[in-house]
């Protein structure tokens, strides 16, 4: 294996532990040297990826929880290949509701959540992502599938119920089984997938897995998948990871490691299935947003040359894009930044420290005012 072909999940899996070894175990925001329009909005969080604000207006987030020790084998299903795998999981991850005050409560929890190998730092993934459709709350998981050390599961897309159960709507590992992409990632294939992100669109869910390189539809009222863009066709294994829509989908890319700052980007998806460069000079982009007067908002998560590293801390940042491709950075001092939403009050909320591995609470949701 290429440390240059890792995928996302392997390929950050190198950060695990670094923020707890920095902190103590203690909060990260007390030593962070935050940009004066970033604050902490919430704190106590398991690895916090995806999030999205509800009808109730209250801040629903996907937390990809603690993994476990369960393990599968050779003999049960195929497995990922070492140093990445094998994996090993639990039931820990969970979808937590943040009130405007920044109290959080948990939505449900006992979700699959599993971890790489302890040769790759024992990185954590589990629920992905979470949106609303009709009122109702949809989850992604990641942290699902024999392949992932939990035998008889599979990566799902799950209906929150209203007294916090869950129901099965589709099942995305079965998916990428019978549809693969025309070049996936071989070095470190994830056979039930890595899924990073989705958005709601018309009733839909757009999701991107970002080891297999692809962008499929969901819909939640039937559990249909269609394939949107095999983008692993289109452009190699640059490793997709957020999607935004506005008019037309814009996803972006956290590229292979070692980390080539500014050479990223932000790409649009025409109507007709092409896939353009929209804004380029980006760095491992893990969240887009917009705003107002068309602007775009990219998280980039680690900025620094190299490997991922302690020299990776408060270094994330949120990058401005004006509608006529002008750049400018907004908000710094983040550390290992996962997801980014923009909030009805015209703020914007980023999942910090979401790639904080194994230990308890480090992570938190960031509150970033725009600048006029």
């Amino acid at each position: 294996m290429t440390m240059r072909r890792f995928a996302l999940l392997s390929g950050v899996a190198a950060v695990v532990a670094i923020v707890a070894l920095a902190t103590g175990g203690g909060p990260l925001a007390a030593q962070s040297p935050f940009s004066p329009n970033v604050s902490v909005f919430a704190a106590g969080l398991n690895n916090p990826r995806g999030l999205t604000f509800g009808p109730d207006g209250n801040l629903y987030v996907a937390e990809g929880g603690l993994a476990g020790d369960r393990t599968t084998s050779e003999g049960d299903c195929a497995q990922v290949l070492a140093p990445v795998g094998p994996y090993s999981g639990g039931y820990t991850g969970r979808i937590s509701r943040i009130d405007s005050s920044g109290t959080r409560t948990t939505v449900t929890d006992g979700l699959p959540s599993s971890k790489t190998s302890p040769n790759l730092g024992s990185l954590v993934s589990g629920v992905a992502d979470v949106q609303f459709v009709g009122g109702e709350l949809y989850a992604l998981e990641a942290g699902a599938g024999c392949s992932h050390g939990l035998l008889g599961t599979d990566n799902l897309l799950v209906r929150v119920n209203a007294d916090g159960s869950t129901t099965p709507i589709a099942n995305l590992s079965e998916f990428q089984r019978m549809h693969p992409v025309v070049e996936p990632e071989l070095d470190d294939f994830e056979p039930d997938g890595t899924w990073y992100s989705m958005v709601a669109v018309r009733g839909y869910l757009y999701a991107v897995e970002p080891n297999h390189g692809e962008i499929d539809r969901i819909d939640p009222s039937t559990g249909a998948i269609n394939r949107v863009i095999d983008v692993s066709a289109r452009r190699g294994h640059i490793v997709p990871t957020t999607i935004a829509y506005k008019g037309n989908f814009f996803f972006g890319n956290l590229g292979t490691f070692p980390i080539i700052p500014g050479t990223d980007a932000v790409y649009k998806v025409t109507p007709s299935g092409q896939i353009m460069e929209w804004a380029s000079g980006l760095t491992t982009v893990l969240g887009l947003a917009f705003g107002s007067h068309d602007r775009m908002y990219a998280l980039e998560s680690m900025t620094v040359a190299g490997f991922p590293s302690p020299a990776e801390l408060f270094m994330g940042r949120v990058v401005q894009i004006d509608p006529n491709g002008h750049q400018r950075v907004i908000a710094t001092g983040l550390s290992f930044p996962t997801a980014m939403t923009m909030g009805p009050d015209g703020a914007l909320y980023v999942s910090d420290v979401g790639f904080g591995g194994p230990d308890p609470g480090l992570g938190q949701v960031l509150r970033i005012t725009v600048p006029e």
